[in-house]
């Protein structure tokens, strides 16, 4: 866990740095133009998100919070995992929609939102679900959400000064050869840094993955509502999975993904049982997991880990 952490801070440090480097670089190369303004303008864009970004959430999810008279079970236990994690008590909500799912949210810690879908509350014995809201409170504990919100706005700042030197600088001086080749390099930046934004949005998940277990659930527990998750979505129309393309970054696991998760899981399921129990997960544990080029490179590209390298991580933990 330590290094987990360690890792974690120092990607927020390598990301600042970038930033810093390449402000400094372009502030001298240019005689400190006004391409500040775009900066700011990002920045402004952050705090915009920041604001509204509930919102929307709530918006998009179709989100409707409940009290514990509309569903005593699910509220006593976001109740107790708050209690049991030391914050403050979120919302609890339920979003309208089919995907079997769950997700935090909120502007801090004390702004906390815990919903599930509707489509998770049918699907999961009430352990599996108590371990999914763990993860969930687990990640309003961490306050990864402003963090991830934070370092997302690091691309979105190079991306700016891309535009700014490959379009509208070259058009005000098109005798710089240096526009283009700052454009290009702010280019390069926004690639790379959007890649170590991903790298960190995966990493929040293990720490999730670790809360829950802090929390008092079974890693076997959460290793089973991540297969049922996706064995779930799986069995989804893939319209319903095409219209929550933008919001997979803030659930437990990646819908588009659960094809191809499922036919993994389920070399570990030795069973047939439908879940992962201990002693599945302690034979995994004594295993190595090898990846293909091409399940590296789908992790590489995407906001969760690869679900066997997952599971291969709660085998290790011990309630």
């Amino acid at each position: 866990m330590f290094f987990l952490k360690l890792r974690m801070w120092l990607l927020v440090a390598v990301l600042f740095a970038l930033v810093y480097a390449v402000v400094v670089v372009i502030g001298t190369a240019m005689g400190m133009d006004n391409f500040y303004i775009y900066l700011a303008i990002s920045f402004l864009f952050m705090l915009v998100q920041y604001l509204l970004g509930p919102k929307l959430v709530e918006w998009s999810m179709r989100v409707k919070y409940i009290g514990k008279q509309d569903n005593p079970r699910l509220y006593q236990m976001v109740e107790g995992l708050a209690v049991t994690a030391q914050i403050p008590m979120p919302k609890v909500g339920i979003a309208r929609i089919s995907i079997p799912n769950a997700f935090a949210f909120g502007r801090s810690i004390r702004d906390g939102r815990v919903c599930v879908t509707e489509g998770i509350l049918n699907l999961l014995k009430e352990p599996e679900l108590r371990a999914v809201l763990g993860h969930e409170i687990t990640h309003l504990k961490n306050r990864d959400m402003l963090t991830i919100t934070l370092l997302s706005v690091i691309p979105m700042i190079m991306y700016r000064i891309a535009w700014h030197f490959l379009f509208y600088g070259r058009r005000r001086d098109s005798r710089s050869s240096n526009t283009a080749l700052i454009g290009m390099a702010a280019f390069l930046f926004y690639f790379i840094t959007n890649l170590l934004v991903l790298y960190a949005s995966r990493i929040r998940e293990y720490f999730a993955d670790r809360g829950s277990v802090l929390l008092g659930n079974s890693p076997s527990a959460m290793a089973t509502s991540l297969y049922k998750l996706a064995y779930g979505s799986a069995r989804m129309d893939k319209s319903a999975i095409k219209d929550a393309e933008g919001l997979k970054a803030f659930f437990v696991n990646d819908p588009s993904r659960a094809l191809n998760e499922v036919r993994q899981l389920s070399q570990l399921d030795l069973d047939r049982s439908g879940s992962l129990d201990a002693n599945e997960l302690e034979a995994l544990r004594t295993k190595q997991v090898r990846l293909g080029f091409g399940d590296r490179l789908l992790e590489l590209l995407s906001t969760h880990p690869n679900m066997l390298k997952r599971i291969k991580q709660l085998s290790d933990y011990r309630a």
